[in-house]
């Protein structure tokens, strides 16, 4: 008795500062790790209480779960994107045959949660589903998903949602109709071992009624398995960051369910006794949009063959995405594939209409492969974009500039400039700079970078495109002052090489290996000789070269000395 006494008052105390921090929605930093620990805990020893409840109607249940819904759905609902209004139609459409095998007729909704790191599901009284986005980018099949929504199903269908409701008036001493506040968490956390492993059980039975393959809920489990494994070790690097959120998501989800080797156990005692026959799984539909977004995440971590590999494989999956078709060329072009690259770009250009952004990139991506055939590969493309193009003059002037017809890329130059009618923008003026800078004309160069940045003085790119053009000219002490003098800290590694390159010239090694380190910790291309030589002059190319050389001779050195 004292153990109980002492339990529900530290409970009870807990759940006071959850009320609490509810009312005064306090905005605090807490790990997902620790929050579900403390709510599955909590609500693992509710579902022990020595309490018994009259069974509330399902009009009641209905009403609660809808009120909850609008509480927490009215989060979700605010700026949708275009994804996630897809992925909910998605969930819609696995979910109403599954819902309508219930033995419940219930009005089921399936909600989609756009959150990378929320792996998980969960249900509300009166057959509200919630599916997150960390859960939807494990899935491969459709079979999966169909598993996850049945076991969700489940949890109304045999009301352990409506007791949940219940035990949580009984603890806060709340009337039903006050409980419209309740924290979601309640809700995601796990209940009884007995219920998750008849909500698992039932759950696939749903699914294989509604035409589904079995295997999609082993599938499921074993994923858990796997990445419950892969989560053990604690992120040791940034890129690694989303890797220990999501562990300690699992970790959580773990303390209040099953083991997964429980879970696939069952289910294959299950088909067995059923005598299921194995089926086909069907693709997630959804998947290319997890595809390009995990291909996002490997762009922006420097993992780009990878990056490549998953925006390559979410087109196939629904070819002409934008976003996937951006990561891919961006991919490519990282790793010195430009041609590649360009196609991509092209492919990019034709599929939402041409941007000046995304053309200048193109633009150098046809360069970077074929200088000479360049300019006809983009005069060609500029021929069919539709609207206004004498902003794609500057970029074309810059091709014929490549492809040794300087007369011709002044005519460019003069009908771009007669076009746009109150002269030159500073805009313009950065960007024929960079084309003349490589095509080896440095003087040209640091003539209109120099305007440019007086123009727009609180552009960062400019200030460092002129200090390349400076350490063309051999003004290596001015190079390395106009990147100190740059506006921001934007463009860190490419700040960081032009300075490396400025005192290696000026035969300062240390202070150049200094930077040339910075300036590969922050962007691995610099380790692509093929990359450097196709985008900076012979002379940064050499300079990268040598340092790279001389950073290896001295590590080899430090190694050999520390051997003997």
């Amino acid at each position: 008795m004292k153990r109980w006494i002492a339990f529900s008052a530290v409970v009870l105390l807990g759940v006071m500062a959850v009320v609490r921090s509810e009312q005064k929605k306090v905005d605090v930093s807490a790990s997902p790790e620790a929050l579900l620990y403390l709510i599955a805990d909590t609500e693992q020893e509710l579902t022990r209480m020595p309490v018994s409840f009259t069974r509330m109607s399902d009009e009641e249940e209905i009403r609660i779960g809808d009120q909850l819904a609008r509480y927490y759905g009215a989060q979700q609902e605010r700026n949708k994107s275009p994804e996630a209004i897809v992925v909910e139609r998605y969930l819609r459409q696995v979910g109403g045959p599954l819902a309508a095998r219930a033995h419940r007729k219930l009005p089921y909704k399936f909600h989609y949660i756009p959150n990378s790191y929320f792996i998980n599901a969960f249900a509300l009284p009166g057959g509200h589903v919630f599916v997150g986005g960390g859960l939807l980018a494990l899935m491969d099949s459709e079979d999966e998903l169909a598993a996850v929504i049945g076991h969700e199903i489940e949890h109304v269908d045999h009301y352990h949602c409506a007791e949940r409701v219940q035990q949580q008036e009984a603890l806060r001493k709340i009337p039903l109709g006050e409980l419209i506040a309740l924290p979601i968490e309640v809700f995601e956390a796990g209940y009884s071992k007995d219920q998750e492993m008849e909500a698992d059980r039932e759950g696939t039975r749903l699914a294989v009624q509604a035409g589904y393959s079995a295997s999609g809920a082993i599938r499921m489990f074993e994923t858990f398995q796997r990445l419950y494994k892969e989560y053990q070790a604690k992120a040791q690097t940034p890129q690694e960051e989303v890797s220990q959120v999501a562990r300690q998501t699992l970790e959580g989800y773990f303390r209040s369910h099953p083991q997964p080797s429980e879970r696939i156990a069952q289910v294959q005692k299950l088909i067995a006794s059923e005598g299921w026959t194995v089926r086909p799984e069907r693709d997630l539909a959804v998947g290319y949009i997890f595809r390009t977004d995990r291909a996002k995440r490997a762009l922006e971590a420097h993992q780009y063959a990878e990056a490549e590999q998953l925006a390559t494989r979410s087109l196939q999956m629904q070819a002409g995405q934008e976003q996937a078709l951006e990561v891919l060329a961006k991919a490519q072009f990282a790793q010195a594939k430009f041609a590649d690259s360009a196609s991509a770009y092209r492919r990019l250009l034709e599929a939402q209409g041409w941007t000046i952004h995304v053309a200048d990139e193109y633009a150098l991506a046809l360069a970077a492969a074929d200088r000479r055939s360049a300019a006809g590969q983009f005069r060609e493309w500029m021929d069919s974009a539709h609207g206004d193009t004498h902003d794609l003059q500057v970029p074309m002037a810059g091709l014929l500039l490549f492809a040794g017809e300087p007369d011709a890329a002044i005519r460019a130059v003069d009908s771009a400039h007669e076009n746009a009618g109150n002269g030159w923008s500073p805009i313009w003026l950065g960007k024929l700079g960079w084309w003349y800078y490589l095509s080896g004309n440095y003087q040209k160069a640091s003539d209109l970078l120099s305007e440019a940045t007086q123009q727009r003085p609180g552009d960062t790119q400019l200030w460092i495109r002129l200090a390349w053009t400076q350490i063309e000219i051999r003004r290596f002490s001015n190079a390395v002052q106009v990147v100190a003098n740059s506006p921001s800290e934007k463009w860190q590694a490419e700040r960081a090489m032009s300075v490396a390159v400025a005192f290696w010239q000026a035969k300062e090694p240390d202070e150049a290996l200094s930077s040339f380190s910075g300036a590969v910790a922050n962007q691995p291309e610099w380790e692509n000789p093929a990359w450097v030589k196709a985008l900076y002059s012979p002379l940064a190319a050499q300079s990268v070269s040598e340092m790279q050389a001389e950073r290896e001779r001295r590590a080899k050195n430090a190694r050999n000395a520390a051997g003997r």
